[in-house]
């Protein structure tokens, strides 16, 4: 089953049982995020990645550039462990990892949470790749894919028991839209996937496919 059709299946099963007021909300504040343009100003293929560090799930620094000192990377960007979403997400990147490893690239996974909340999601999912903890969501910020959570949304996320406060460990609301980097050696953006529903997520055949076509590219 490819990851597309395993995030449909769930997306169907909560909408059937989700209360019609909260469907409704949803509806509202994914049409307000479509709106925003937040797509059309994140960084894309072509642009720089801005380099960066973050804490990993054992509260050490990872900076980007030492990780392109050794071959592109993968830069993938989650909402967090309590997100089921990016659980299959995070688990299709895993079983895609060989294949990433093979052609040279590092694979990352980069969310708001807490390192203690990341150590969480790494070892749920065993995950073999680093995942880092973006304090105050700077990377988020400096790659253009931050946004608040929309006001009504946040008691409903709340009632669930994802309170972003509690998950991120600040004050804030900010998540990422989920968004692939897939960034080459010397820090420009070969490709990009960002999407504001947070629902779709990239393929990883097509991560591997963009990462064989860098590998083409480089011996042309």
């Amino acid at each position: 089953m490819t990851l597309a059709a395993e995030l449909s299946a769930f997306r169907e099963s909560f909408m059937s049982k989700a209360p019609p007021d909260i469907r409704a909300a949803m509806e509202r504040a994914d049409l307000a995020l479509a709106a925003s343009g937040l797509t059309q100003r994140a960084l894309k293929a072509g642009d720089r990645a801005p380099d960066f560090a973050a804490p990993d799930v054992y509260g050490n620094p990872v900076r980007l550039s030492d990780l392109l000192a050794h071959g592109p990377v993968v830069l993938s960007f989650y909402r967090g462990g309590w997100c089921p979403y990016c659980n299959l997400a995070l688990r299709a990147l895993q079983a895609a990892l060989p294949a990433f490893k093979r052609l040279g690239a590092t694979l990352v996974a980069v969310s708001p949470q807490t390192p203690d909340e990341s150590l969480s999601t790494a070892e749920k999912n065993a995950l073999a790749f680093p995942v880092l903890s973006d304090v105050r969501s700077e990377v988020a910020r400096s790659f253009r894919i931050a946004f608040d959570l929309a006001d009504e949304l946040r008691p409903i996320y709340a009632r669930f028991g994802h309170a972003l406060p509690d998950k991120n460990g600040d004050a804030s609301w900010v998540l990422p839209i989920p968004a692939t980097y897939v960034i080459d050696r010397d820090g420009t953006i070969a490709f990009a996937f960002v999407d504001v529903d947070y629902r779709n997520r990239l393929e990883p055949s097509d991560i591997v496919s963009a990462l064989e076509t860098r590998v083409l590219h480089s011996a042309a």
